[in-house]
Formats: structure tokens, C-alpha cells, sequence
């Protein structure tokens, strides 16, 4: 193992090499008339990139892949971060020139796009569609086009199809006059890969104090070493360009925190921001090609357009705000992220533990609804993509349009993981339950500080909804196991209730087994089935012949239609069986002295509930345990 890992450290470093590219500008210009996207502008690679890992359109809605392995249930505002920001910005309009502002809660994923940005722009330098190059030796990795004289820039661009923006900075302006004499064809120029740690195309400021910090972070130093040396302060010999906006050029800055820097610090970025360019010591303004990107909380936002003197900079800022997810199922995946990048990955975690701490999650950043009929939880399996009768999800862009800011506030994914933590903790088994989950997250809101007592009363009443919910999940859980043990029993109950609707809907009669008398359907024992999902008096009959067209279309390719075959009436039958072998079932999992019959009916249910739902030993006879006492109730 340890030789084929250092074989695969070897090959890693040779394909790092194989990818230096060193030539002179003539050499460039041939790779650039070969292909001219190598020296695309900034948001256009960042665009491409972006795109060049692939676009789905799910439910009419785009979903770019690149963002889906790390961010969950922000499709529709990833969207429209590209659409409306990365896309026209790539084809040059102005909104590039525009700071992109994310702004939302905390733990809403901010950092992590940014960091996506960050780590794939890394990635896609170093790929043939996403590479490079630079004035070698340039503090700025500056595009080598900059070399070509504004005046032949035209003629440039009537031959080879492409716009130059931009001008040399000062180094490279000295560099082609002292050491190349004017000759720009012999200046040198490299590919060069991205990279955060080696300060090259990402650049990242974190403000700090006020007092002590100084603007040549963003802009760079005077080298007073050199002075003597080259005898000015202007000479660019004497000036080191390695400020967060130097290094970023041709890539992403990152402003961490930004509404809470000094206002000096962010007067630099109005230049920027909106001609290209920025100022730094005794020179000219600086062009700079580069994405900057900030993000910041919506109190310091409304904090900061309050303030008038922010009135210049506020102009020149693309507010993006990227909201809490309100998916159960995405939420779910985000706990499941944050656990792999924990030390409970050694924990086993009960099927649903995850899930009722998400409904508690999702329910806190959900508004009520003015629409009739639309409670909550009703309101948060829409969301989820759930069908639940009289409702369609067109009904969800409705409801979504009732509160744009919905999602803004609420739980966030951190306090639910921190209590996970806390419950795994004071737990000596090495599993945890949903009912474990609930406990924990009772417990915290006792000492979170900043939740007020009508707060607190609100987050209970969601504990308690997420409590129902999982009820209704569990004794699910244990009707589908349970109904495996008594199969025989649900084919004859489907069987049955198949001869009724094939006679109900051709109006025939049923013929009794036994007496071989002929009868009317039984509707009672149909609407005893059906009313178990829901379906209405006025519904039936297209339930009904629903059903018959599936047998039809069955039959037809040969195969046989039993109860399994369609969804909600496998849920149909499952919950009618239930319902007839509750005292069956309520016995069995309650009594303290089972007999062999129903210890052994218990670990036919405790078996497929561990062979094929997920569960462990512990879990699967805490689940039994818990709906027998949701039985007796």
C-alpha cells in the first residue's frame, strides 16, 4: 500500500511538471491564434468553469454540478447567481465590474461557495480549457497581450478576433524598457496554476484591527530596503506589488467579513470596482482583472446601506442573498457533509435521527402561509417535492413568492451538529435515535443565549411537530416490517380488493369463494383500503380505474400486478393490514414474557428492519419498543 501510494505521489508531481509552459511573447501569440480562450478575462473562465462541469434542468430549473457536491437545496439561488451575475459578466457587460456581495445567514453556505470558487478555479488552471499565462516574473501574473501597444490594439483585435483591456503595471512597463529594450516580442512568458497558499490568481483579506491593520495588505509596500538602491520611492523596483489585490489578479479575491472593515479599506475597491483599476503607492492607477467577492450577515448589511457615506460603494455591489436551504431531503444531506467531516463517522446514526432534526430545522426557517388549507408541515413536504392531495407543485412558486426573504432566519446546520455531538457524547451506546436527536436539541435551546423565551416556545412547538412526524414515520416503519411477516395476509387483502374494483368499474358482480353466491362490490371494505391514502369519496372512482389500467398494461407484457407494483396502493394496503393487526402487532411488541410465536414474529420484523432499512440491533429494538408504546396510548 505504501508503494503505491508513493507511485502515485511520483505520478501527481510529473503531471505537475508536464503542465510548465515557458516560450516568448511571439510564442504566445501563435498558442493564442491556436486558442484564443487562453486569455480570456477572469469571470469568463470563472463562467466556464463553472459550466465545463456540467448543467442538468431538473423540474424546469437549471442545476449546475459544479456547486452540487458541497451545497444542497440552494438550486434556484445558484441559479441565479450564474444566470444573472457569471453569465453576463463573462460576456463583458458591466455587472463584472460590480462587487458580489453574498449575503445571508450564518452556517447558510457562503464560505463554502466561495471556497468552491476558490479550490475549482485552482483545479481549472490546471486544465487545458482553463489555463494561464503570464509575463514571467510579473508580481501581477499579468496577461502577456498587455505588451501590445494600445495603437496596434485594433488591428490586434480585426485579425485574431480578440479584445485586450488593459495596461501593463508598472514593473513590467520598466521591465520592457530597461531590459528589452522596447523588443516585446522577447518577453518571456510562462503558465502559471493557480494557487491560494502560493499567493498566485486567489487572494483572501480578513479584516482585523482597525488600528493596527494596514492598506498595503490590499495594495501592497514600499520597500524602504531598496530605496538607496534604486533612489525613489516611485521606481517600481522599490515597491513590493504583493497586496491581496495584486496577487488576485487574473482570479478571485476574497473579502472576508467585508462590511465590518474600515471604511478606508473599501474606498480602494471603488476604482476598482468600477473602471478596473486601483491605487497603489507613487504610480499610475493599476488595472486589475479579478472577481471580488464578499460576503457578510444581513444585520451588518442593513447596518451598512443605512449609513449615507456608503452610498458610492453600495452602488457598485451585486447583492446576492443565499438563504437557508428549506428542502428536508437537502437538509439532510448537508448533516451528512458535516458528519463525514467529523470524528462520528464511527457512530452509527438510526434511519430518521437525521431527518427529524431536519424538519425541526427546515420548520424554523418556514413562514406561515396565508393560502387556505396550507398549514406548516404541509407547506414543508411541498417544499420537499412531496404530493399531497388537492395540492400540485405548481402550488410551490406560489407559496415560495408569499416571503422572498423566507429562509433567511432560522436554525442553523451547525446547532443541529453540535448537539448531535453533545448527544453522542453523554450516550454510552454507539448508536443514536431520532428520539435521541429531539432530546438534544430540547436540551440546547435551554443554553443558547440569544434565543428569547417566545423564541423558545416557538423552536418547542417544532420539536413537537417534528416528534408527530416521526410517530407517523416509525409506526410506517415498523407496518412495512411487520406487513412482511404477515405476507400471505396482504396478498389475499389486495387480491380482494382487485376482484371488487374490476367489478366495481365494469359493473359486474363478485362471486363469494365460499357460498358461490354473486354480490355487489364491497365498498366498505374498497373505501377501508383507499381512505388509508386519502383518496375522496369524488376520487375513487379514478383511483380505481386507475388501477385496472395498470393491471391491463401488466397483463398485456406478461407479468403479474401484485400490491407492490404501484406505490400508493402497496402504502393502501400496508396501512389497512396495520390497522387490522394493531392488537396483533401492540401485543407482541409491548409484552414483557413474549411466547415463541411472537419472539419469533419480533425477530423476523427486528431482521429485515436491519437487513433492509438500516438499522442496528439497538436501534431496531428501540423502534419496536417505541411504537408498542405509541399503541397503547
Amino acid at each position: 500500500m505504501e508503494v503505491e501510494f508513493i507511485k502515485r505521489l511520483k505520478e501527481h508531481q510529473d503531471a505537475e511538471r508536464r503542465l510548465a509552459w515557458e516560450g516568448t511573447f511571439k510564442d504566445y501569440i501563435e498558442l493564442v491564434r491556436k486558442n484564443p480562450q487562453i486569455c480570456q478575462l477572469a469571470h469568463s473562465r470563472i463562467y466556464n468553469m463553472i459550466v465545463a462541469a456540467g448543467v442538468e434542468a431538473v423540474d424546469g430549473q437549471k442545476r449546475y454540478k459544479f456547486f452540487s457536491r458541497e451545497l444542497f437545496g440552494l438550486d434556484r439561488t445558484l441559479e441565479k447567481l450564474v444566470e444573472e451575475y457569471f453569465h453576463p459578466a463573462a460576456r463583458r457587460l458591466d455587472v463584472r465590474k460590480r462587487i458580489l456581495l453574498l449575503m445571508g445567514p450564518v452556517s447558510g453556505g457562503k464560505s463554502t461557495l466561495v471556497n468552491l470558487l476558490k479550490r475549482g478555479l485552482e483545479q481549472y488552471t490546471r486544465t487545458n480549457a482553463g489555463a494561464v499565462y503570464a509575463i514571467k516574473g510579473c508580481p501581477m501574473h499579468e496577461e502577456p497581450l498587455h505588451l501590445i501597444p494600445r495603437e496596434l490594439r485594433g488591428e490586434f483585435q480585426r485579425e485574431y478576433g480578440i479584445y485586450i483591456e488593459g495596461e501593463l503595471c508598472p514593473v513590467c512597463r520598466l521591465r520592457v524598457e530597461t531590459e528589452y529594450s522596447g523588443r516585446i516580442e522577447d518577453v518571456p512568458v510562462e503558465r502559471v496554476l493557480f494557487s491560494e497558499e502560493k499567493r498566485i490568481g486567489i487572494g483572501t483579506f480578513t479584516p482585523s484591527d482597525p488600528k493596527s491593520q494596514d492598506i498595503a495588505e490590499l495594495t501592497g509596500s514600499i520597500d524602504f530596503s531598496t530605496i538607496a538602491e534604486y533612489g525613489s520611492e516611485s521606481d517600481p523596483r522599490a515597491y513590493r506589488f504583493d497586496g491581496e489585490l495584486n496577487i488576485a489578479n487574473r482570479g478571485i479575491m476574497e473579502f472576508q467579513e467585508m462590511l465590518k472593515c474600515d471604511e478606508r479599506f473599501l474606498w480602494n475597491l471603488l476604482s476598482l470596482s468600477q473602471e478596473g483599476n486601483f491605487k497603489a503607492g507613487r504610480f499610475a492607477l493599476i488595472y486589475a482583472d479579478e472577481l471580488i467577492i464578499a460576503h457578510s450577515n444581513e444585520a451588518e448589511y442593513k447596518a451598512f446601506i443605512s449609513n449615507k457615506k456608503n452610498e458610492a460603494l453600495l452602488s457598485r455591489m451585486i447583492v446576492m442573498k443565499i438563504p437557508y436551504n428549506l428542502r428536508v431531503s437537502d437538509e439532510i444531506k448537508i448533516y451528512q457533509k458535516l458528519i463525514k467531516q467529523s470524528d462520528l463517522k464511527d457512530i452509527h446514526i438510526a434511519p430518521h435521527a437525521l431527518r427529524v432534526a431536519a424538519i425541526f430545522s427546515v420548520l424554523s426557517r418556514l413562514k406561515e402561509s396565508k393560502k387556505q388549507g396550507v398549514d406548516i408541515v404541509k407547506k414543508l413536504k411541498l417544499y420537499d417535492g412531496e404530493d399531497l392531495e388537492g395540492f400540485k407543485q405548481a402550488d410551490v412558486a406560489e407559496l415560495m413568492a408569499e416571503h422572498p426573504d423566507e429562509g433567511m432566519s432560522g436554525v442553523d446546520p451547525r446547532y443541529v451538529i453540535n448537539r448531535l455531538c453533545s448527544a453522542l457524547i453523554r450516550s454510552e451506546t454507539r448508536c443514536i435515535g431520532p428520539l435521541d436527536v429531539l432530546r438534544a436539541l430540547k436540551d440546547g435551546l435551554d443554553q443558547h443565549p440569544s434565543v428569547t423565551p417566545e423564541e423558545r416556545e416557538r423552536l418547542l412547538n417544532f420539536i413537537s411537530l417534528a416528534r408527530r412526524e416521526y410517530d407517523e414515520i416509525a409506526k410506517r416503519e415498523v407496518q412495512k416490517a411487520f406487513v412482511y411477516s404477515f405476507e400471505e395476509s396482504a396478498r389475499n387483502l389486495f387480491d380482494n380488493y382487485l376482484d371488487n374494483v374490476e367489478a366495481y368499474c365494469s359493473g359486474a358482480k363478485v362471486r363469494d369463494p365460499i357460498t358461490d353466491e354473486e354480490l355487489e362490490p364491497d365498498e366498505r371494505l374498497m373505501r377501508s383500503i383507499e381512505e388509508q391514502i386519502g383518496v375522496s369519496e369524488t376520487a375513487k372512482k379514478g383511483f380505481r380505474e386507475e388501477i385496472l389500467i395498470r393491471l391491463s398494461s401488466y397483463a398485456r407484457k406478461g407479468r403479474r400486478f401484485d400490491y407492490t407494483a404501484h406505490e400508493r396502493l402497496r402504502e393502501a394496503i400496508e396501512r389497512k393490514l396495520f390497522a387490522d393487526l394493531k392488537d396483533v402487532i401492540k401485543i407482541t411488541t409491548t409484552t414483557k414474557t413474549p411466547d415463541a410465536e411472537q419472539l419469533k414474529r419480533l425477530s423476523v420484523v427486528s431482521e429485515r428492519l436491519i437487513r433492509e432499512y438500516g438499522y442496528c440491533p439497538v436501534c431496531a429494538s428501540e423502534l419496536l419498543r417505541y411504537v408498542g408504546s405509541l399503541l397503547s396510548r
